[in-house]
């Protein structure tokens, strides 16, 4: 970094981790800081922490400090270092893990020569993307089959605290068919985050991911940072050098609350719960990044959205609804067909999969709809019909072949076992689905009848 020379005594205020410092002061002395600038505080001759102006009004600025407030007297000098915070980007960063400053922190080696970029760049001009028509493959039969993941997508994981929504997450980055992943991991355990660096070395995968890690440790500021790095990184990869990225992030309900946490620290007025009322902007801004590049490659962001008590209109999965295009809605350690969606799969379903695909989804979701129903009717002592207990077999099947997050088969492999499983329960008559489909892929020892049913009891 191009350090400006110049330092000045101007704090006037301290605030958790906001300095507040006199403007005015600065400019007497030649010094112009800039909204987002880096400054480096100095404290009795030596370096105390990096900071960044997260506000600039005409005569005070705010400066969030990366390492905390603690121990920092008002009188410690403050150094602009003329640039704002950069993402390391070059050949050299796959397998690298950084944190929220951009540094690495896996003792490899330094890449003090390797080429910057500026973080939080505008979003891409809608007339310079393609539609979104490429489906990205996870080999997990609830998404492949049921909610395909299309590139350039923009998709959320909604959860609550406590269900494996880290290991889903990290399987779909060993799994997934994109050509580069960078993991953003935003207020993470160390278990977790470590866990997260395993599963992908352990994979081999290591080699083709890039990752940014906030621990829940960390400077609060850093966690605002690191989609911003994360997506900068994802965007020259997919322009410069045409890869199929894949962005995964979790949890930004962690990245909403540091933001609340800055804001109320700079005394901000909150808006719906504490948060402020930027909150939809600040997380449009990173989810528009997804991008299906005209000439080049694409940007596509799988994100993790906790939702405290389960409550789907708390303002994070609230807002994100209405920027995403769909959820995968995992609770009960399974990713739910009911509540989940993916807008954009019929961009892909019968054109990039096998023409049967839509027609089995479609049938499949509606014979486990029957039998969960049918599953209700027992659990209230109501008669149960044929009919109702073949549906309680499916349904009862389909959790354990599909919804299982263990489970793991390539789409064809998936239909084929759709096939199955209805071949199992009902007769080619009872099924629902175009009769030259049924004679194309019906399974040809099956049997035409439907296999008895176990007793009620059972």
């Amino acid at each position: 970094m191009a350090e400006t020379v110049t330092s000045f005594q101007g704090i006037t205020a301290i605030v958790g981790d906001i300095v507040e410092i006199d403007v005015a002061a600065a400019r007497r002395m030649g010094l112009m800081p800039r909204n987002r600038e880096l400054a480096l505080i100095e404290q009795d001759g030596r370096p105390f922490s990096l900071a960044q102006v997260v506000r600039l009004a005409h005569d005070s600025a705010s400066l969030q400090v990366f390492a905390g407030t603690k121990g920092l007297s008002s009188r410690a000098g403050i150094r602009f270092l003329g640039e704002m915070l950069r993402a390391i980007y070059s050949e050299n960063i796959y397998g690298r893990v950084f944190d929220g400053a951009g540094r690495p922190i896996d003792g490899g080696p330094r890449l003090a020569d390797d080429r910057r970029i500026a973080i939080a760049g505008p979003t891409v001009n809608p007339m310079s993307r393609i539609l979104a028509s490429r489906m990205i493959r996870t080999d997990i039969p609830m998404i492949d089959v049921f909610n395909c993941l299309v590139e350039s997508q923009k998709i959320p994981i909604f959860s609550v605290p406590g269900e494996p929504y880290n290991a889903l997450l990290a399987r779909i980055g060993i799994q997934a068919d994109a050509d580069v992943v960078v993991f953003a991991g935003l207020g993470l355990i160390f278990d977790d985050f470590h866990t997260f660096r395993q599963a992908f070395e352990d994979a081999g995968v290591l080699s083709r991911t890039v990752m940014f890690a906030n621990l829940a440790s960390d400077p609060v500021v850093e966690r605002t940072l690191i989609p911003d790095l994360a997506l900068a990184v994802a965007e020259h990869l997919a322009v410069e050098e045409g890869k199929r990225v894949l962005v995964l992030m979790t949890d930004m309900t962690a990245f909403a609350d540091a933001l609340k946490e800055i804001g109320i620290a700079m005394e901000h007025i909150p808006s719906n719960r504490g948060y402020m009322g930027d909150l939809y902007s600040q997380l449009a801004r990173r989810y528009e990044k997804a991008c299906d590049f005209r000439g080049a490659g694409s940007v596509t962001i799988l994100s993790v959205t906790t939702m405290p008590g389960n409550d789907v209109t708390h303002p994070v999965p609230d807002n994100t609804g209405y920027i995403t295009e769909g959820q995968f809605y995992l609770h009960d350690g399974m990713l739910d067909p009911f509540g989940s969606l993916s807008r954009l799969k019929q961009h892909v379903i019968g054109k990039q999969t096998r023409e049967d695909h839509g027609a089995l989804m479609n049938t499949m979701i509606r014979y486990y709809a029957e039998g969960t129903e049918a599953e209700q009717k027992q659990a209230m002592a109501f008669d149960l019909s044929d009919r109702d207990r073949r549906l309680m077999r499916f349904a009862a099947a389909f959790r354990e072949r599909f919804m299982r997050l263990d489970v793991r088969q390539p789409l064809e492999a998936a239909l084929d076992a759709c096939w199955t499983l209805l071949a199992e329960c009902f007769t080619p008559d009872e099924v629902v689905i175009k009769q030259s489909l049924k004679e194309t892929y019906w399974p040809e020892h099956a049997d035409t009848r439907p296999q008895q049913e176990l007793p009620e009891s059972s």
